[in-house]
């Protein structure tokens, strides 16, 4: 039974002495001519990791995407199409540059874009698809690239949640244009904020390179000259710090929130009941956050799950709403799985030093609740 005292939030980091050592180091060391040392080695580590030829650190997730469509030209006039279920974090930057967001259904089992959905939303106003990996679940990226090269559209992917997540050896957040990752301190790495931008188009990279700093290039001779707007989305270097420990960990970190997932699965998963994220063949899921959507049949309502834990000290999130719900879009779009899925879903614990016995004790705190609604043989 879990304490009174205690509270189990649905995620939080795992700090090691690594982490510790890497960012006193920074502190001590990190400054003047070796201020970028650890964003550098951060940026190499992860291209490493990733896949991919170029990354850029950044303050955000929401940043590196700010710049990446910025890097595409997507201005006032431009559409751009995403799902409807997403973090308003994938809506923004679209917002800001004054582009037009066009939300399409999500398929019932990934939670991801419908490719179907997208092709039918393309006209002559379509500039880019961003492709969200939700929850770690795998967007149908052969059928969205497929599209993309149809009509000479780019895909983004936001990666922002699925560090791990791979189709075969190919990780997400490579195979579009770009992608983008969050360092959030919820995630499976952190950098306490923060988030990358990765690419293997030179041209889009040096773009993007002199956007984030304050547009200016890398080449450029004359100090303190800016050939243009940009930005400062720079992650700093003691954050890139920690980013350098958590990613030398990260099969470790994967592998444990693998783990988390498949007990879970083990214990919840009840076919006509309750489904949770999917994993494809040939694909692996990095499970970032584990979600379970109960079925219309088994009448549970979300809020009553989400009660019941709370009860008990345990925090866990309701699924995404559909982005076109909210009241500063004032066009209501039915999409049909996006406005269905968010009302029978919760996300639960998935955090890396969580014990089993925690765990083991959510499970029953939702069993219970199934088993006083449905009756199960």
């Amino acid at each position: 039974m879990i304490s009174s005292k205690k509270k189990l939030f649905y995620t939080k980091p795992s700090i090691t002495r690594l982490e510790h050592k890497y960012v006193l180091d920074a502190i001590k060391t990190g400054w003047g001519d070796k201020c970028y040392n650890y964003i550098n080695l951060f940026e190499k580590k992860f291209c490493k990791y990733i896949g991919s030829q170029y990354a850029i650190s950044t303050s955000s997730c929401t940043g590196a995407l700010n710049m990446g469509l910025d890097a595409l030209g997507i201005d006032r006039g431009d559409e751009v199409i995403l799902a409807d279920t997403n973090w308003i974090a994938t809506v923004s930057p679209i917002i800001k540059l004054g582009a037009t967001p066009v939300f399409v259904d999500i398929l019932k089992d990934s939670w991801c874009l419908n490719p179907e959905e997208v092709e039918k939303s393309i006209n002559k106003k379509t500039k880019a698809i961003i492709a969200t990996h939700l929850y770690g679940n795998l967007c149908e990226m052969d059928k969205l690239l497929a599209i993309g090269k149809k009509y000479s559209i780019p895909i983004i992917e936001d990666a922002a949640e699925a560090i791990g997540s791979k189709y075969g050896d190919i990780k997400a957040g490579t195979l579009g244009l770009f992608g983008v990752f969050s360092f959030h301190g919820s995630k499976t790495i952190t950098t306490g904020e923060g988030g990358m931008f990765v690419t293997n188009n030179k041209n889009l990279y040096n773009k993007v390179l002199t956007l984030s700093n304050h547009g200016r290039s890398k080449i450029e001779k004359k100090q303190f000259w800016s050939s243009k707007v940009g930005y400062k989305y720079r992650m700093s270097n003691i954050q890139a710090a920690l980013g350098c420990a958590q990613i030398e960990r990260i099969n470790s970190l994967i592998k444990r929130k693998r783990l988390i997932f498949s007990i879970y699965k083990k214990h919840l998963y009840k076919k006509e009941l309750t489904s949770l994220n999917i994993e494809k063949k040939n694909t692996q899921n990095g499970f970032w956050m584990p979600t379970i959507v109960f079925s219309k049949k088994s009448n549970i309502s979300k809020k009553k799950v989400l009660y019941s834990l709370k009860k008990k000290g345990i925090d866990a999130r309701v699924f995404f709403w559909p982005l076109s719900k909210m009241p500063m879009f004032k066009k209501k779009i039915k999409n049909k799985n996006s406005y269905d899925i968010y009302k029978r879903a919760i996300n639960l614990p998935s955090y890396h030093d969580m014990s089993n016995q925690d765990q083991m004790a959510i499970i029953r705190t939702v069993k219970k609740i199934i088993k006083q609604k449905v009756n199960l043989k």
